[in-house]
């Protein structure tokens, strides 16, 4: 079974597939009338991205710690520089925890991947070795799946709409910037602390509001007031805020400022 992340996909597989631009056209209809209803949802993996798991666990009332520890597995891989999270199947099964008789019963808040399926993207570095640097879709057919037998038909500017992916596509985006930076390239060694950091902020993001909201941080940080209601009260906010601050303190770009107060405080102390 193909894996279900169509963020990142080996070069080779991509390559071997028609690009598509936001306007082609495909035919596609998955629904309870084809036989082969449910079975893309066995024994595949799939990537979660941090908004999948922010609308994952609001979807099923639980804190994003107990979504981590209930529902998803981390991969390891010698070639996995920063922790990756994974939907647990089912261990009698296989299927997807989230199959019932009638379908997926999260199907509103299904993951990106399999709001994207049959279509796939291209990562920045795989669109600028395959199509001097265009982003590009391609459909991810599989002998399985009967649905590319319907006579619906999209353009991949309709799919994008009707699986409502336009929030999830902004957050997977900068989700994706973020696992590709090239710090996770020429780093000789990441410091555990950093990577407990990534998890985080990436995944657990419930602990990482308590972190921002039940520590200093915010008077050690100037984050203005508007924008820190918006991160209590939004998890869309608060993911973007959290990648900021992966920026800041793991990659060293400078998008954060101390509070002058609070300079003006630590010199007093220093005196």
């Amino acid at each position: 079974m193909f894996d279900k992340n169509p963020r990142v996909l080996n070069e080779e597989l991509i390559a071997s597939y028609p690009k598509l631009d936001k306007n082609a056209k495909f035919k596609f209809h998955c629904h309870p009338g084809v036989e082969c209803f449910n079975k893309c949802c066995n024994n595949v993996n799939i990537f979660l991205t941090p908004y999948d798991i922010a609308r994952l666990r609001k979807a099923l009332g639980i804190t994003s710690s107990e979504f981590l520890a209930k529902y998803t597995i981390l991969p390891i891989a010698s070639n996995l520089r920063h922790p990756i999270v994974m939907l647990k199947m089912d261990d009698r099964t296989l299927d997807c925890p989230f199959l019932g008789e009638n379908g997926c019963a999260v199907y509103q808040d299904r993951p990106w991947s399999c709001r994207m399926f049959p279509l796939g993207v291209a990562s920045p570095n795989e669109a600028e070795k395959l199509n001097n640097g265009e982003e590009f879709y391609f459909l991810i057919k599989e002998d399985v799946c009967k649905g590319f037998e319907e006579d619906k038909e999209w353009t991949v500017d309709e799919w994008f709409d009707d699986q409502n992916l336009s929030e999830y596509q902004e957050l997977g985006e900068l989700f994706k910037e973020i696992s590709l930076h090239k710090f996770f390239v020429t780093a000789r060694a990441i410091e555990p602390v950093k990577l407990e950091m990534f998890y985080m902020v990436c995944y657990d993001i419930d602990k990482f509001r308590k972190f921002l909201f039940d520590s200093t941080f915010f008077k050690r940080f100037d984050v203005d007031d508007e924008r820190k209601e918006k991160i209590r009260t939004d998890d869309a906010e608060l993911i973007r805020f959290g990648f900021e601050w992966l920026r800041f303190s793991i990659f060293g770009e400078k998008l954060f400022n101390l509070r002058k107060d609070y300079l003006d405080l630590d010199k007093h102390k220093v005196k």
